[in-house]
C-alpha cells in the first residue's frame, strides 16, 4: 500500500539586496544589514566604487572600495558583495542578482519606488543620531 502526503510547492529562497557606500563602518550599518537579511533566505550587497562616491558627494571614501567590501563581506548578516558602478543601473543589479527584495534606508524613501515592478521596496528607518558624515566631521574637527 502506498500513501501520498501532501507536498507543496517548494518555494524558492528570497534575495534581499541593498546598496550603500558604507564607509567608516558604524553600528547603523550594522543595524541595517542586519534587519535587512531578516527580509529574506540571503543578502545581497551593492558597494558603491569609490568614483560612484565621488560622482555622489564630491569626495572620494576614507576607506577603499576594496576594503569597504571586505568589510562588509565579513558580516554574518550578509551573503554576497558587488561594486555598485552606477546609480542608474539599479534595475539591472536587481535582475542579474534575483532579487526579491530591496531594502533601503528611509532616507531614500520613495527615491526607489521606480523599482517595484521588478521586486518588493522596503525603507527601513534610520538608526537615529548616527551617520557617517557627522562622524568624519567629528574627526575633522579634531
Amino acid at each position: 500500500m502506498r500513501i501520498e502526503l501532501d507536498q507543496s510547492p517548494a518555494t524558492s529562497p528570497r534575495r534581499v539586496i541593498t546598496f550603500g557606500t558604507f564607509d567608516v563602518l558604524h553600528f547603523g550599518h550594522l543595524r541595517l544589514l542586519k534587519r535587512a537579511s531578516e527580509f529574506g533566505d540571503s543578502l545581497i550587497v551593492g558597494i558603491s566604487t569609490d568614483a560612484l562616491n565621488y560622482s555622489k558627494k564630491q569626495r572620494y571614501p576614507i576607506y577603499k572600495e576594496k576594503d569597504r567590501a571586505a568589510l562588509v563581506a565579513s558580516m554574518r548578516y550578509v551573503d554576497e558583495v558587488f561594486m555598485e558602478e552606477s546609480l542608474d543601473l539599479k534595475r539591472d543589479y536587481i535582475v542579474q542578482h534575483k532579487a526579491d527584495v530591496l531594502v533601503m534606508g528611509d532616507d531614500w524613501k520613495g527615491r526607489f519606488d521606480f523599482c517595484k515592478d521588478l521586486c518588493e521596496v522596503v525603507y527601513l528607518k534610520r538608526t537615529p543620531s548616527i551617520s557617517t558624515t557627522e562622524i568624519i566631521e567629528v574627526i575633522r574637527q579634531g
